[in-house]
Parts: C-alpha cells; structure tokens; sequence
C-alpha cells in the first residue's frame, strides 16, 4: 500500500476532483488543496499566485499534483490576458514549486497542456513530447512559461518533476464546448458537422487522472514530459456519432463543407470554436505508456457512455 501523502491542487475542479476520487478509492494519504475550504481536512490556499502562502498544505507532504490554473478562455475579454494567466499558471505555479522544494517534497506534476505543443496537427504528424514548443495563444503562452520555471526550479533543488499535456479532456461534469455538442446530441439538435473528418486526440478524465496517478509515483517519470491520449483518434463526425451511440440515439448531422462552416464562424465571431472542431490534433501518447507501462483504463466508447450516465441522471 502507498502511504506517501497526495496533495491535489485544484481538487474541487474537474480533473483535480477525479485524481482525489481515484487517490480515496486506492486507500493513498491525499490532501486537497482548495481556493475555499468544504470539507474537514480540505488545505484552503485562498487565490493562486506568486504570494500565495502553500505551507500549511505542504506539511507532510511527498508528491504534488497541481491541476489548479486559470483556464483557456475562448474569448478572453481581460485588459491584459497574458498577465493575468501568467500570474496564476507560470508565477503561481514557480511558488508552489519553490515553497514543495523548501518542504521536502519528492515530486511535482503538472498538468500543463497540448496547446503547449500548438493548435493543430494539419500538415505534420502528431505532436509529440520532443516538438519544439509553438503556443499560439495566452493561456498556452502561461503553460509552456511555467513547464520552463519548473525545469529550472527543478534543477535548482533537486525537486522532482514531471509534465503532462493533455488534449481535449472530457467526461462527466465536462463544461465548455464540449458539454454544449454534448447538449446538442442528447436534444436531437441536426448539427452541420457531417463532412468534419478531421481526426484529433482526446483524453478521457478518468485516463487522465489514472496517468497523473502513475506519473507521481513511478521512478521513470522524473524530469520528463508526457503527452496524453485515449489512444484513439476520432473525426468531429464520428465523435458526435459515438456521443449519439452512448445517448441511445443517432446524431443528426447533415453535410456542410468545413470551409462554410469556418466562413460562418469569422461571421459570428465564433471563428475560433470551429477551428477547433475543423482541424486535426493528433498526439502521440506512446511514450507515457511506454515509459511508464500504463495503459489507458477506459476505452473512449466506455468514458462516453459514463458521461451519458451521468447527464441523464442529473
């Protein structure tokens, strides 16, 4: 039995949440670092930054998974979008390392993203853990400044670190963009996606916790950078088709051209959200399974209809 004390930041939010569900369900120590405290034994940490005073949450602790962050936004209307995700996801973030090392912590994962790598794979093959970084936006600005603030951190203290850059992350409780073509799915609403066979990469959240589980504690994981996967690639077609499969009911998708639909999307100010259903994102996640001999628990058709489960039953 693995006694070494879990800290989860973020452990109330949809990723977090899980990696603490999965920590109880196994028996582990697990703290869960939250903005507010809810529960006996939650660590309140208040808002994330470069102040942010984790010592208390510390106490005791071996290894860090923080999932906390300030979140991709589609349509960020902030004065200054990057300072605002550089405080919380790269400053906070070298804090909370910083104040681990002077506690002893063995090791820290982050959970960064694939947006770290770039926004699409059209025209390459997948992304990997060995691409040189591309963000294009704020929020993957953030993440890529703070993976670089942990490597020096890290080589500085000797903390133990290690990243993992998720794409797409869904199942139950998902929200965003995902839970509305969710919604549409589960309403019978037609959708003009049915010409969209870009093929990209998703993670379920309960693979993704799993990975995040197994990265804090296998000895290989130390100092690398992990891509992760379903180990499925899906077009946006055949993923509102399974969506449909695991809802009892087919989608309704009639054919509209992909370059219509980006032409709709520049109209309404909704460009991009379809760029992000239109174009390819492939990741290759063979090197977490390898290095760490962990395989995805749920296959995409399995986190599908969990997710399912969980929305007809709200």
């Amino acid at each position: 039995m693995d006694r070494a004390l879990t800290l989860v930041t973020g452990a109330n939010g949809f990723v977090g949440g899980e990696i603490v569900r999965q920590l109880r369900d196994q028996g582990a120590p697990v703290r869960s670092a939250v903005r507010r405290a809810a529960e006996p034994g939650d660590a309140a940490i208040g808002d994330i930054g470069p102040d942010t005073d984790w010592r208390s949450a510390l106490a005791g602790v071996e290894r860090v998974i923080h999932c906390a962050a300030r979140v991709h936004q589609m349509d960020d209307k902030g004065a200054d979008p990057l300072a605002a995700f550089r405080a919380v996801n790269r400053d906070g973030t070298a804090a909370l390392a910083r104040q681990a090392a002077e506690a002893g912590v063995k090791r820290l994962v982050f959970l960064s993203s694939i947006k770290v790598n770039g926004e699409t794979t059209g025209g390459r093959g997948p992304f990997t853990a060995d691409d040189r970084p591309d963000p294009q936006d704020p929020y993957g600005v953030s993440k890529w400044e703070a993976e670089q603030a942990l490597h020096a951190i890290a080589a500085e203290t000797g903390l133990e670190v290690t990243v993992i850059r998720p794409p797409l992350v869904y199942g139950p409780g998902v929200r965003a963009n995902f839970a509305r073509m969710v919604s549409w799915v589960a309403r019978g609403r037609p959708l003009p996606f049915g010409l969209c066979r870009n093929q990209r990469s998703l993670v379920a959240v309960s693979n993704l916790a799993s990975l995040a589980v197994a990265a804090s504690r296998h000895p290989a994981a130390a100092g690398t950078t992990l891509l992760a996967s379903d180990g499925e690639t899906v077009s946006v077609r055949d993923l509102l088709a399974r969506i449909g499969t695991a809802f009892g009911r087919p989608a309704r998708l009639f054919p509209v051209p992909p370059p219509l639909l980006r032409l709709a999307g520049s109209v309404t100010g909704q460009r991009a959200a379809i760029d992000r259903l239109c174009d390819p994102l492939v990741v290759d996640g063979e090197a977490a399974r390898q290095l760490l001999g962990w395989h995805p628990p749920m296959t995409m058709a399995e986190a599908l209809a969990q997710m399912a489960a969980a929305e007809v039953s709200r």
